[in-house]
């Protein structure tokens, strides 16, 4: 048995783009950077490192969250690994991908009277006025729970 899951999140490296398949199937491509934390040998300070990974939606999910992303969106993202490789101009290529089950929105577009997600403006379409922002309830903290090492069961 093996398993083929990968949990990443990260910022879109450039706008997301459909496309669709010769048998209809809506197929959404975007590309994620995943910033990786290392010390620097040389200076011994902390260094960002990142990663970029090609990510890519199928069905008819992908041209709906197409909406609500765009270049520079933190996202978080499950899914699972797969590799292609093909043939180009006489040389072997090869890439590795995540193919996306689920995807969670962690940035805010622009925000719409309920404080959630609204879709990417789009050319042509109508435009419709602003709604006012609802006033919300303070948000009040937990309260405070002491903990001790005898208090965890393992």
């Amino acid at each position: 048995m093996s398993i083929n899951r990968v949990n990443i999140s990260g910022n879109l490296t450039r706008d997301p783009e459909v496309r669709m398949t010769s048998g209809g199937t809506q197929v959404l491509s975007f590309g994620v950077a995943v910033n990786d934390r290392r010390r620097n040998p040389q200076t011994g300070e902390w260094e960002d490192y990142p990663n970029f990974v090609d990510c890519t939606m199928f069905g008819s999910r992908a041209e709906a969250v197409s909406r609500y992303l765009s270049k520079g969106s933190k996202v978080a993202i499950e899914g699972k690994l797969r590799y292609s490789s093909w043939e180009r101009d006489g040389q072997r290529r090869s890439k590795l991908e995540v193919i996306v089950d689920e995807i969670e929105f962690m940035s805010r577009g622009q925000q719409q009277g309920q404080g959630g997600y609204a879709p990417a403006p789009q050319q042509g379409g109508y435009a419709t006025a602003p709604q006012a922002p609802q006033p919300q309830a303070p948000v009040q903290a937990p309260p405070a729970v002491d903990v001790y090492d005898e208090d965890i069961p393992f």
